[in-house]
């Protein structure tokens, strides 16, 4: 399967949202990832987190991340869990506001 997921926060209400995308349309099975649009992926869940939970999670690594961003609806699996909770620690450690994007492709991992 492949899937995004967009990691942003919401400053002016203190809040991170993590949005999984996936493409769930059968034609576009054997499209190659590099000819995918945006509007190819379809939103599957949208989980929001108060920020003073994630910076209180960050000191713990990103096991403790992990867990505090696995949810009943988004439960990534070990390898895509550990990169989201990362760029969640690079996201609040930049100075930058834009969300980050994050794609993974099953077919192609070893």
């Amino acid at each position: 399967m492949r899937q995004k997921f967009v990691i942003s926060i919401d400053s002016r209400k203190d809040l991170l949202k993590l949005r999984e995308y996936a493409i769930v349309d059968k034609s576009l099975i054997k499209v190659s990832s590099a000819m995918l649009r945006k509007g190819d992926y379809q939103l599957l869940c949208e989980e929001t987190y108060k920020s003073e939970t994630i910076i209180r999670s960050i000191p713990h690594g990103t096991r403790a991340l992990v867990s505090v961003l696995r949810s009943h609806n988004i439960y990534p699996i070990e390898p895509y869990a550990a990169k989201i909770a990362e760029s969640v620690m690079a996201l609040y450690s930049s100075p930058k506001d834009g969300p980050v994007e994050l794609f993974f492709d099953d077919s192609i991992m070893e």
